[in-house]
Parts: C-alpha cells; sequence; structure tokens
C-alpha cells in the first residue's frame, strides 16, 4: 500500500507572472496530487500538496524548476499533517 503524504513547498524567484500557478494546477492534475497553489505578497509562491511517495517525487522535481519563463533560486519543503484535499485548486 502507497502511503500519502502531506508536504508544504515555499518556492522563491521568478515564480509570479510567469503563469507558475497555472502550470502548478496543470502538474498537480496531471500527476493526481490534491491541494493548493498561492501567489504570496513577498513575491513567492506557497503549494500544499498530498499525494503518494511516487507523485510528490515526481511533483516536487518539477516544483524545483517551474514553467519555462519561471527562475526558481530557492524551493523549501517541508512535511505536514494531512488535510485529505478535494482536488488541486488556485487560491
Amino acid at each position: 500500500m502507497c502511503m500519502v503524504r502531506h508536504i508544504s513547498i515555499l518556492i522563491s524567484g521568478r515564480v509570479q507572472g510567469v503563469f507558475f500557478r497555472a502550470s502548478t494546477k496543470n502538474k498537480a492534475d496531471e500527476l493526481g496530487i490534491k491541494g493548493f497553489v498561492k501567489n504570496l505578497g513577498d513575491g513567492s509562491v506557497y503549494i500544499e500538496a498530498e499525494g503518494n511517495q511516487d507523485q510528490l517525487i515526481t511533483f516536487e522535481s518539477w516544483c524545483r524548476k517551474g514553467p519555462p519563463r519561471a527562475q526558481v533560486i530557492q524551493t523549501d519543503i517541508t512535511e505536514g499533517l494531512m488535510k485529505f484535499f478535494p482536488d488541486f485548486v488556485i487560491q
């Protein structure tokens, strides 16, 4: 049985105004990940994601690069408690 995990991801760099949130939703939907993505006031992007180990490894790797126009400088990933999101949304 695959263990489901919850992670929080804080991404900084040139990550707003480059379709990061829309691209993140597309990737999450493609992988079957649940959660949300939102812009923060400091110019970073914040994501909470839930999925199995394989899904999240692939998602984390994608987040470290982002969409083509993004320039990811730093990606901080932390484990968290499950929230059982019903889907993945842009906030």
